[in-house]
Formats: structure tokens, C-alpha cells, sequence
């Protein structure tokens, strides 16, 4: 996602990215940035058109709670109440496409997995360059040798990372 400006922590004159007003720093967890991005489900459609009707009758603030609620959701107020009706019925008292926790942990994995691929694609760059030829430095062996054991960690840590996911993903399903 690309910024407006390019971030300058620590320069002067610059309140510290990251924080809140009040001083307490914000968290931006991946979940919710992966929420905007979703779609919201729709019922399947019907070879025939549904003809059938249920009129309900809601006090001023249900109303205004269902709208916002649904809006929430990124719904619509009949299909909010409708899945829900059908939820209850079927013995389901999740809505169809709505976030669950299984979801989230999905997508701070998938965050995590993708920063975890980026600093060994950093590392990998540093030990390309050094290996490149030239004239070594003093000190580069060293580096070579812990940027070496540095991508050995990262690869651990990506590949448990999928392994968490799998199990995630095949609980989720199983749930």
C-alpha cells in the first residue's frame, strides 16, 4: 500500500509515527487491514426468483440498530435479517462470510509470513552483494556467515508459519 509522503520517524518537528493522540500507540493489525478488502457474500442466486415474503414490523432504534449493524457488515438491512432468520433455522448461528477468529489468525499469519519473507529477501540481497567479488572487508566473513544462519531462521520460521496456517485454515473448515 502506498503512502501519500515518505515517513520520517525521528525527525524534528514530526510527532512519532505510530502513536495515538494520547500517546499510546496505535496497532494496526493485519486482520483488520485484510477486512477491507473483503467482499461481502451474498446469498446464492436462485433459478427462480424468490417471491416469498415476510413483513416485520421494528421499533425506531431496532431499526437504526439492524442499518448500522448491517452497514457494519457491509450488507444490506433485508439480508442481514434474512441471514440471520436462515442461520437460526438451519441450527447455524454464524452468519454466511462474517469474520471469525479463524479468519483473523489467518491474516496476521499471512502478515507475519510476508514480513518474515521480506527480511530474508533483505538478508539474501546483503550476502549477494558481499559475495559479489571485489576486495573483501574486514568483518565480512562474519556477516556472511551470520546473515547464512539468519536465513536459515527465516525458513524455519516461514515454513511453521504455513504449517499454522494449514492447521488454521483446516479448523476453520472443520468448525
Amino acid at each position: 500500500m502506498a503512502e501519500a509522503e515518505p515517513r520520517r520517524e525521528g525527525a524534528p518537528g514530526q510527532k512519532a509515527a505510530g502513536t495515538a493522540d494520547a500517546g499510546l500507540p496505535v496497532v494496526v493489525r493485519a486482520a483488520n487491514e485484510a477486512a477491507l478488502y473483503r467482499v461481502a457474500r451474498r446469498r446464492a442466486r436462485k433459478k427462480v426468483q424468490r417471491k416469498e415474503r415476510v413483513d416485520v414490523r421494528y421499533s425506531v432504534a431496532e431499526k437504526q440498530a439492524i442499518l448500522a449493524e448491517a452497514r457494519r457488515l457491509n450488507l444490506a438491512g433485508a439480508h442481514l435479517v434474512g441471514a440471520i432468520v436462515v442461520a437460526h433455522l438451519n441450527g447455524d448461528l454464524a452468519l454466511p462470510g462474517q469474520r471469525t477468529s479463524h479468519d483473523d489468525l489467518i491474516d496476521e499469519l499471512a502478515a507475519l509470513r510476508t514480513e518474515v519473507a521480506r527480511i530474508a529477501t533483505n538478508v539474501n540481497q546483503i550476502a549477494r552483494k558481499l559475495n559479489s567479488g571485489g576486495h573483501p572487508q574486514l568483518g565480512d566473513t562474519a556477516l556472511l556467515a551470520e546473515a547464512g544462519r539468519v536465513l536459515v531462521v527465516a525458513r524455519d520460521a516461514v515454513m511453521s508459519i504455513d504449517v499454522a496456517s494449514d492447521n488454521a485454515a483446516t479448523s476453520k473448515a472443520a468448525a
